[in-house]
């Protein structure tokens, strides 16, 4: 992928062909006109149920759960659209919830899109501008999702409104909408490109990881004035405004920099030491708990489990040395079931099966399908016979 001269590294639709017609859309999404028509008019205070989920400092997030018929929708858009590596090629500089890429000119150490791959293009840096998008979501509207779908994708008028209905909440964006970070990541597709190769001719690196702005420099006393101006000018082209409380310049001195919570200090991003010391204390408990009168077998210990799982295999993500011992101690104590996990196993398996003629193809259908296969993996650490059984019965009630 060339980054320099007329062939800017940006978003692009790779694909010849178009959503020209209503009947292409119906034909791409695999659906009806009907159950387009049918979305399109449940009552907005029906479409989105608000979810509210406490952070750190006592504020809250809101998070919109969509309604089961238009959520069945935006996964279609995701999957035949925005995640479909046959329609748009993602650039270097933009991380989150997209699909991972194939890199040319030694880019390889950027192909997954995440944030340790994100953190990674800032390795080695002497300076760090780090900016954030205020309410970055709410200010995505109506407008520049309908010019993603229009100009970018090249999507009829007539198309490009139905889906940029189906995407937003009243006039913008909301965090929860499945298309929501797609959306995010392609709001500045005509600006961004740009931007990135102005600041690369001035020795600098920019990453966008949904809203969190990054630019690095390999020097450190550089003036950031110039790389400011440059991004919030892009930002305001959108009408997104900048955190100014989150725009901070940071500086190597007796605190290591870091970009979304990983030092970079080194050739590869690492995790911080005294996070590395709490993942081994959360490891000591877990066994603590684990040695507890049959508290293996119940939920609580289930839960704490998993979540100590997930911050271990982080380890793994930036290939700490600590990884494989503290897994293989994980592995020693995994949760174990109880004869209350085979009663709810059946009866969620009864559930399925009560369910699975009308109603297979929803996308709730399949999340308890799935759940129950979890449940599984739990049971027949101890009920090999009988999790093999519940198999064979699932095999019928596969969701379509």
């Amino acid at each position: 992928m060339n980054l320099v001269g007329n062939n800017l590294d940006i978003p692009r639709k790779i694909s010849t062909g178009a959503i020209a017609s209503l009947n292409s859309l119906y034909n791409t999404l695999g659906c009806t006109e009907s159950e387009i028509t049918s979305v399109l008019n449940i009552p907005p205070d029906q479409l989105y149920t608000e979810i509210r989920i406490s952070k750190a400092g006592g504020k809250q997030r809101v998070v919109y759960n969509p309604h089961r018929l238009l959520r069945r929708l935006q996964k279609k858009i995701n999957e035949q659209i925005f995640s479909n590596s046959d329609v748009i090629s993602w650039p270097c500089y933009l991380y989150g919830s997209i699909p991972n890429q194939n890199y040319e000119d030694g880019l390889e150490i950027y192909s997954r899109k995440d944030y340790v791959s994100c953190a990674a293009r800032h390795c080695g840096a002497r300076s760090l501008l780090k900016l954030d998008v205020e309410n970055f979501f709410d200010n995505i509207h109506y407008d520049v999702v309908y010019a993603v779908f229009s100009d970018f994708l090249k999507c009829s008028s007539d198309v490009s409104d139905i889906l940029s209905r189906l995407c937003c909440k009243g006039e913008h964006l909301v965090q929860g909408a499945l298309t929501s970070s797609y959306l995010a990541s392609l709001c500045l597709y005509d600006l961004e490109g740009a931007v990135a190769e102005r600041l690369r001719r001035k020795g600098f690196v920019y990453t966008r990881l949904v809203d969190d702005v990054t630019v690095s420099s390999k020097k450190l006393n550089v003036d950031f004035t110039f790389a400011r101006n440059t991004v919030v000018s892009m930002l305001e082209g959108k009408d997104l405004p900048v955190n100014e409380s989150k725009t901070k310049v940071h500086r190597v001195s007796t605190v290591p920099l870091s970009v979304h919570g990983l030092r970079i200090g080194f050739s590869t991003p690492r995790l911080p030491a005294d996070e590395v010391r709490r993942i081994r204390a959360a490891v000591r408990n877990i066994e603590s708990l684990a040695t507890e009168s049959n508290y293996r077998t119940t939920h609580a210990y289930r839960h704490e489990f998993n979540r100590c799982m997930g911050r271990v295999n982080k380890l793994l993500r930036v290939e700490h040395s600590q990884h494989p011992s503290l897994a293989s101690r994980l592995e020693r104590i995994r949760p174990l079931p109880s004869f209350r996990d085979i009663a709810r196993a059946k009866g969620m398996i009864d559930r399925l099966r009560s369910d699975h003629t009308s109603r297979a193809h929803t996308h709730w259908y399949k999340t308890r399908y799935h759940k129950v296969l979890e449940r599984l993996i739990v049971l027949q650490r101890t009920y090999k016979h009988v999790s093999y059984e519940f198999r064979v019965e699932l095999k019928g009630l596969k969701p379509i």
